[in-house]
């Protein structure tokens, strides 16, 4: 009998077993089944149709621009929006956006319902072509703000000298950014008064789009700029982990930053160099000019070559002008001539900041025209500004200095070929 027990027992086990196994089997394809299934239906389910971040799917879009003398309670008045829901966004935007800054001109998109009532449910203002402001019309009123995607792609450009950099790039998409943006980067080791025919540069810079449409240019990773024989590369890396703030670097990791700026102002040209004997255009004799004349319309900005303070800001009506001189430390001193005017807060005493915007290029004193006499003084006596040697701010270090090189390596190809002739 206990043997005939243990049968049945190893028996029921066994039946046991076998049932699991089926069950398992049955779930497990029923489930794939199932998920192949599912899987089926939503690639064939379409992707909702997204504007501005709503789905528009069973709404109607309609799109205009704001009309000049429009506001908009005119403009939502007349697609059945009641008053009191008007003046209650109204309120709903105090703080949060001004309703003035509405101007003619920009677009404007309307969502209603598909229904016979045509009621609004968005109101959609676009304050640029980045920048947007969401006011919801259903049943809770609300106003937000948003922005387009940005979409940045990398794009090229070489150049020859012919006149100046800007003339090299006025035939550039962007040519007028992108000019700026170089002599930001060069500033400091290119003098950008003293090209001549034949230098040449090769960029690669992040171009910026919305919706197709061209939107300016972001960062320039990499540039080359050969001028009178020598090379100079510049490679945009920041590493916030490493303690590195974004800066543009040579090849070598050594910073395009230096001391001092190469030159007081943007977009000028020389007029007069630096000379032992030069005939004076007022006094008709000829006399020493321990300066550099820049030749500009009156107004034009003029900054600071390098940090310093104010030593003196004055007038000499027989000479310089209004005039500005500015300390840098013990060796330098900087002498800014024949001004129209300073920039707000400069007087004497004042601190300034490289790049600093200090005054505006005039015509006061003896002066024939507008320009800006610059004159450097190194240990009390006059140097050619043109000629001064400033040295380089703070390297990549050498603990990060292999990690500066490797993420540099692909754009250094890249440049190295635009950088050829």
């Amino acid at each position: 009998m206990k043997l005939k027990k243990i049968t049945y027992e190893i028996t029921a086990l066994i039946i046991t077993g076998f049932v699991i196994i089926i069950v398992s089997n049955w779930i497990f394809y029923t489930g794939r089944q199932i998920d192949e299934l599912i899987g089926e239906r939503k690639a064939f389910l379409p992707e909702p149709t997204m504007e501005f971040g709503i789905i528009t799917d069973s709404l109607s879009i309609l799109k205009n621009e704001i009309k000049p003398g429009e506001n908009i309670s005119q403009l939502l008045g007349q697609h059945g929006l009641t008053g009191v829901t008007i003046d209650k966004l109204v309120k709903k935007c105090e703080g949060v956006f001004d309703l003035r800054r509405i101007k003619a001109g920009n677009p404007y998109t309307l969502m209603v319902t598909r229904d016979t009532s045509n009621a609004i449910q968005y109101f959609i203002y676009e304050e640029s072509p980045l920048k947007y402001i969401i006011f919801d019309l259903r049943d809770t009123l609300a106003v937000s703000f948003g922005e387009k995607e940005v979409l940045v792609t990398m794009d090229s450009v070489v150049g020859e000298i012919k006149s100046s950099l800007w003339n090299a790039l006025t035939t550039t998409p962007n040519g007028i950014e992108l000019a700026t943006e170089m002599e930001n980067i060069y500033g400091w080791v290119v003098d950008f008064f003293g090209l001549q025919p034949g230098d040449h540069f090769g960029l690669l810079y992040e171009k910026l789009t919305v919706e197709g449409k061209p939107m300016g240019v972001g960062k320039i990773l990499a540039a080359s700029f050969t001028t009178s024989g020598k090379t100079f590369q510049a490679y945009y890396y920041r590493a916030d982990s490493l303690g590195i703030a974004a800066d543009y670097f040579d090849e070598k990791g050594q910073s395009l930053r230096r001391a001092f700026l190469k030159a007081p102002l943007k977009f000028s040209r020389i007029s007069s160099r630096f000379s032992g004997k030069r005939y004076h255009p007022v006094l008709k004799i000829y006399r020493p000019h321990h300066g550099v004349d820049y030749a500009a319309p009156i107004g034009t900005p003029v900054f600071s070559i390098g940090a310093g303070t104010v030593l003196d800001a004055g007038f000499q009506r027989s000479g310089a002008g209004r005039f500005l001189k500015i300390r840098h430390n013990n060796t330098y001193t900087t002498v800014y001539m024949h001004l129209n005017g300073y920039a707000k807060g400069i007087k004497s005493g004042i601190r300034v900041n490289q790049g600093d915007l200090i005054a505006y290029v005039g015509r006061t004193g003896l002066a024939t025209g507008p320009h800006l006499d610059f004159r450097v003084y190194k240990n009390g006596y006059p140097i050619d500004p043109l000629k001064m040697e400033s040295p380089p701010a703070k390297p990549i270090s050498p603990s990060f200095l292999k990690s500066y090189l490797t993420s540099i390596h692909q754009r250094k190809i890249i440049i190295n070929q635009l950088g050829k002739r």
